[in-house]
């Protein structure tokens, strides 16, 4: 099988670098995304997220013809879909309406012999009403839930694994998991992804390629849950928990990870939850997990609140909007709910620090008591310093000022 064009559907921070390194690879990459702004930018050779190496890149593959951006879905050899899938609401229930859109919207120009991978994090079964949502649209092609093998057009689930700042590199070196609905489906997946992938593509089903995305950010989540939970202990006992961690993890078979303010990110902070709405009685420790983590940031308040009791109407400097460091992706970010919720105290003003950013994001750009401000002005002007993500500009901070540490600067 060969593979000449890939139809990337969705441009954001997971589908523009696998589209681009595509591109780079030879491969020509049809973008889509239903955002005029960012089709627009990209067919200029730009890019409208943050992610170090992928400007040049778009530029270059941009340039050279082999990948331009449409706000509806193209005709190609593979179709790659890498849109949200967020909460519809308090439960954690999984949205898979974006997904179902692009699915209907694609399914109007498949022909027989492509083939349809499903990139987005979902709960398990995704991929097979992926399937079932195209065949509606196109009773005239047969599909893997109905005739195996000798189906028209082979489908696969094929997750990311991609750090945000190192997304170009990881995207080529990083082993990828391949999950076919049946084993030719993965095979032609895996013919597609070797066209750039280092490293190894391992093959199995759809399902099961599903839940391995959930369960190693499951499991990042539990390993997190526990540092958080140490920070609250040591409090408590009047512990540095950063050198309690240090002296536990010299321990030949110990790694505790690092506490901060929270979780966030489009994977750790949600994908655990994909897992405990579908198993609410069996998924005890994910879901302990998960309330662990989703409530530092209740805790980050407590200690504000506590640190400034006797200051009449005090200006708070917020240090770090972004979910980890040195980057600008704002995506479930406790950093940015923290300040959202000081905001929220009456008498509070508030100076939102965040290196990586040019405008407040909308969440925060309609309060009249808060603004985006310089480290320099934070500094001369804020009665607290609340350091809430470990960008490098903030790293052996020198000040007068109050700090209240929750990364370890």
């Amino acid at each position: 099988m060969r593979f000449d064009s890939v139809c990337m559907v969705g441009l954001g921070y997971i589908g523009l670098p696998t589209g681009a390194v595509f591109a780079k690879s030879g491969i020509k990459v049809k973008g889509v995304d239903i955002n005029q702004h960012a089709v627009d930018t990209i067919n200029q050779g730009k890019i409208h997220i943050e992610e170090p190496g992928l400007e040049a890149l778009v530029k270059e593959v941009v340039d050279a013809g082999m990948l331009e951006a449409f706000t509806t879905p193209q005709k190609a050899d593979a179709f790659i879909m890498a849109v949200p899938t967020p909460f519809k609401g308090e439960d954690h229930e999984p949205n898979l309406d974006y997904i179902e859109s692009a699915t209907r919207s694609l399914a109007k120009v498949l022909e027989k012999g492509n083939l349809v991978v499903l990139e987005s994090t979902s709960p398990v079964g995704a991929t097979e009403k992926m399937a079932a949502w195209i065949a509606e649209e196109r009773p005239d092609l047969t599909f893997p839930q109905t005739h195996g093998e000798d189906s028209d057009i082979r489908i696969a689930h094929c997750p990311e694994r991609i750090l945000p700042g190192q997304m170009i590199r990881e995207l080529v070196e990083n082993d990828r998991i391949i999950g076919g609905m049946t084993p030719k489906c993965a095979d032609y997946a895996a013919t597609l992804y070797k066209t750039f992938v280092e490293g190894e593509c391992s093959i199995t089903t759809a399902r099961t390629a599903e839940m391995c995305k959930l369960t190693e950010n499951s499991f990042r989540d539990v390993n997190i849950a526990f540092a958080n939970e140490l920070s609250l202990l040591c409090d408590e006992m009047g512990i540095n928990v950063w050198e309690l961690i240090e002296m536990a993890n010299k321990h030949p078979r110990v790694s505790i990870l690092q506490p901060g303010c929270g979780v966030g990110g489009h994977c750790i902070a949600v994908d655990p939850w994909f897992i405990v709405h579908d198993f609410p009685e069996g998924a005890r420790l994910i879901k302990t997990a998960r309330e662990v983590n989703d409530g530092k940031p209740h805790y980050v308040i407590s200690k504000v609140k506590e640190a400034v009791k006797n200051i009449t109407n005090p200006k708070i400097a917020c240090l770090g909007l972004a979910f980890k460091p040195d980057i600008d992706d704002l995506r479930e970010s406790p950093a940015l709910e923290i300040t959202k919720m000081l905001s929220d105290v009456e008498g509070f003003e508030i100076l939102a620090v965040e290196p990586n950013i040019d405008v407040l994001p909308p969440v925060l750009s309609n309060r009249k008591n808060i603004e985006l401000a310089p480290l320099t002005e934070a500094v001369e002007q804020a009665d607290v310093l609340v350091v809430l993500v470990k960008h490098k500009e903030f790293v052996a901070l020198q000040t007068l000022q109050q700090v209240l540490d929750f990364v370890n600067i």
